[in-house]
């Protein structure tokens, strides 16, 4: 088995797992179905293609930067006639930072790696209108396991968030990893993806394991910076 790790940062994102009508919310994480809708855009498969394989794979994300959660009020008038379309609320999530997993077949996480790579369809961290700030793609690992995986992957927070934590030598970060069967579950989300179609849109119940993870606040050979330094010898 493979896991593929991706790096999901952007100025907004937006993953909805109970979004209806004219209320459209985000989790505080992505969702397992809006991964999956971003791997399938970036191999072109279209909306009513089998995404069976996709789905199987297991799933699991680290919240790097909580970010935060921000809300739109929407307007919009039909351009031929003038007609005043339905207000809307849209919530997003403004300078969060995560990373995500996807664990299955060596053949099929290397497919989804090329295909992040020269995508078909450009990927975007939830809805069209949020574009990723950084490259979503990190890497494939094949020598350790997928709860591993996600525990060891450098801290992908911002600069600036990173600055928070300066006299901090690890920081705690939360862990949302996809059951396995038969394991009893922290929390379940109905965000397990059945059909794209948007005649049929499916979904089903997923069960969550919640837990943390300390990493350190420094990349390896990072020194801590001394703004007197420059003095020495003045």
């Amino acid at each position: 088995m493979s896991v593929l790790l991706l790096r999901l940062a952007g100025p907004l994102q937006a993953w909805g797992s109970a979004a209806r009508f004219a209320r459209r919310t985000t989790e505080s994480a992505p969702t397992k179905s809006g991964i999956i809708g971003l791997l399938a855009a970036a191999q072109g498969r279209s909306r009513e293609a089998d995404l069976s394989d996709l789905a199987a794979l297991r799933f699991g994300v680290r919240i790097d930067q909580r970010g935060t959660r921000v809300r739109d009020f929407q307007t919009a008038h039909h351009g031929d006639t003038d007609k005043a379309m339905p207000l809307s609320d849209r919530f997003y999530l403004a300078d969060a930072v995560f990373v995500a997993a996807v664990e299955g077949e060596r053949s099929l996480i290397d497919a989804l790696h090329a295909a992040l790579l020269t995508p078909v369809y450009l990927p975007y961290l939830g809805r069209r209108s949020c574009p990723p700030a950084r490259r979503i793609d990190l890497r494939v690992r094949t020598d350790v396991g997928f709860g591993q995986a996600l525990r060891q992957e450098e801290w992908q927070a911002s600069a600036w968030h990173k600055r928070r934590y300066a006299r901090h030598a690890t920081v705690s970060l939360d862990l949302l990893i996809e059951t396995a069967s038969g394991q009893d579950p922290d929390l379940t989300l109905r965000d397990q993806p059945h059909s794209f179609d948007p005649r049929h849109r499916r979904y089903g119940l997923r069960g969550i394991s919640s837990t943390t993870v300390d990493l350190p606040t420094r990349g390896p050979g990072q020194l801590d910076h001394d703004p007197t330094a420059v003095l020495e010898g003045a």
